[in-house]
């Protein structure tokens, strides 16, 4: 797995004039293929009136799925550079969707390409990304009369509690890197006077 991977912030459609053509970039973060598929197909009913709905978009941390259509367009002149920028810009987990209401003047090839691609990049610049890195869950087991301290322990040594758990004993998921298992592992015996107990779960991803 990789250990980290970009994406984007948030969705949103950014739009742009280009030669009296609209573009308008719908671009949405998408944990699966099926997820992506959903968020194109929503946009083209949207705009089924348009002259194209073109669309990228790449799954997966180490974008195992890369996909792209040109709707219509010439080959290679707009789903491709959409991917592309995607790509350039290191986006993971991402779909974008180019919706263009042709305004009387051909583009060009080369016009086209940077049109559709111009327009991915400028939404991500308008709507931003964020990191997210991978993290081993681990959960920490405690009585209550020490779980609202080391909770405060933990989250002022910057550690991400994920979920809290309360039963007989107290038990606290947190997100570790895997670099930092260990240390933990010693940190968290002299916080709780070795009464802790400490077990490793699987892996996920989060916001860093």
């Amino acid at each position: 797995m990789q250990d980290e991977y970009r994406t984007v912030a948030r969705a949103g459609v950014h739009e742009t004039e280009i030669n009296r053509s609209r573009f308008l970039c719908a671009l949405a973060p998408a944990a699966t293929e099926e997820e992506a598929q959903a968020f194109v197909a929503g946009v083209r009913k949207e705009h089924a009136d348009a002259s194209h709905n073109c669309w990228a978009y790449v799954i997966g941390a180490d974008a195992a799925v890369q996909k792209a259509s040109d709707d219509g367009e010439p080959g290679g002149t707009a789903g491709v550079p959409m991917l592309q920028m995607l790509l350039r810009r290191d986006m993971r987990y991402v779909v974008a969707v180019v919706t263009r209401y042709y305004g009387g003047v051909k583009l060009g090839a080369g016009g086209l390409i940077r049109a559709y691609g111009g327009a991915v990049g400028e939404a991500l610049d308008d709507f931003g990304t964020l990191t997210r890195r991978r993290y081993r869950l681990a959960a920490v087991t405690v009585d209550h009369q020490r779980a609202g301290r080391l909770q405060n322990d933990l989250r002022a040594a910057g550690r991400a509690v994920r979920d809290v758990r309360y039963a007989e004993a107290v038990t606290i998921e947190v997100g570790l890197p895997e670099a930092d298992v260990e240390g933990f592992r010693s940190w968290l015996a002299d916080a709780t006077a070795g009464t802790a107990v400490l077990e490793l779960g699987g892996e996920t991803y989060a916001d860093a």
